[in-house]
């Protein structure tokens, strides 16, 4: 699976005008933007409101602050590194029991592909917090897949984390950040405001439409082929009421010191090796961010034929896969769900 912090900026809000409005009064509904960092990224969000001297910033980054406690691995104080250490006492919040549940029932429906249990390998291979590669071989490999599997952790009655191995390393990275940004949804929608678009880390959801402009939001997938220092788009979709990922081998990679050899940062959780296959990148759209954000990283795990069998069993979730075809060219797939959010 893909373990990600700052890595995916596939998607792009297409975001105009000013920043943040000040306190004049409001006179018809207006947008207003809200930037900031987040969980080693950025944030934002634009939302069209007729209240005036609004700040929701605080609060939003409250809410960022509140969920970095709960499960990022970069915080030596937050619950998950605790329980990473080998704390059994912790009591989880909702956050993290919501985060838990949800990764539990993708990596069953994904046959082990989404596990976030992925974690020791995730740090061995030099993706973790301190980005420190080790030696790896394939008897290294087969023993740290001992340490990997959701059937080997549970959530008890308490709310704690019971590991059948202490050693047994949690990375939310490939989830996190989706339930974020549905967390965030969820803010906005229970103080009656409707109509938003909310990214976070480049996984985003909208609600509503731009009736400022009285419009769609429409939103970008970047081009897995450009050059790092350019800005492309291979596709714009309309996006409403739900939630979209972006994941991608094309931005993240580490270089072998000695050898030069490239690692993808695509673990795949069944064999403990990253991921060298054909597909480029996968964006999802789903009903809520987290389950996009999730479904994102396990077909980058499955590949494009185990991917479509899956999709086949998921209706409501809808795919566009960058794939290199035999001939090293680039190809499309998408679901008939994506085509209908195709801008023209």
């Amino acid at each position: 699976m893909v373990s990600r912090r700052l890595f995916n900026i596939a998607a792009v809000l297409f975001i105009t005008g000013a920043g943040l409005t000040g306190c004049q009064p409001a006179t018809k509904p207006e947008a207003v933007i809200i930037r900031g960092e987040a969980q080693g990224s950025t944030y934002n969000i634009k939302y069209i409101t007729d209240r005036k001297g609004e700040d929701l910033k605080p609060a939003i980054d409250s809410i960022l602050l509140s969920i970095d406690m709960s499960m990022s691995t970069y915080r030596p104080d937050s619950d998950i590194s605790k329980i990473n250490s080998g704390d059994s006492t912790v009591v989880v919040d909702e956050n993290f029991r919501n985060v838990f549940l949800a990764s539990q029932s993708v990596w069953e429906e994904s046959g082990g592909s989404f596990d976030p249990t992925i974690g020791t390998l995730v740090r061995a291979w030099g993706f973790g917090p301190d980005h420190h590669r080790i030696p790896l071989d394939s008897t290294k490999v087969d023993s740290l897949l001992q340490y990997c599997g959701f059937d080997k952790v549970a959530l008890t009655s308490r709310n704690t984390i019971r590991k059948k191995n202490k050693n047994i390393y949690f990375d939310f990275n490939a989830i996190a950040q989706g339930y974020t940004v549905d967390v965030i949804v969820d803010f906005f929608l229970d103080r009656g405001i409707d109509n938003f678009i909310a990214e976070v880390g480049g996984e985003l959801a909208t609600r509503g439409r731009n009736t400022a402009k009285d419009r769609e939001w429409v939103v970008a997938i970047d081009d897995p082929l450009q050059e790092e220092e350019e800005r492309s788009f291979i596709a714009k979709i309309h996006l409403k009421d739900m939630g979209m990922a972006t994941s991608g081998n094309y931005r993240k990679t580490i270089t072998d010191t000695i050898t030069g050899e490239k690692y993808v940062h695509t673990i795949d959780p069944v064999t403990g090796y990253t991921k060298k296959g054909n597909v480029l990148s996968t964006t999802i759209v789903a009903r809520t961010c987290m389950e996009a954000d999730a479904y994102a990283t396990t077909f980058m795990v499955t590949g494009l034929e185990k991917a479509k069998e899956l999709l086949k069993k998921k209706p409501d979730v809808h795919a566009f896969i960058l794939y290199m075809d035999e001939n090293n060219k680039m190809q499309r797939y998408m679901t008939e769900g994506f085509k209908s959010l195709i801008v023209e």
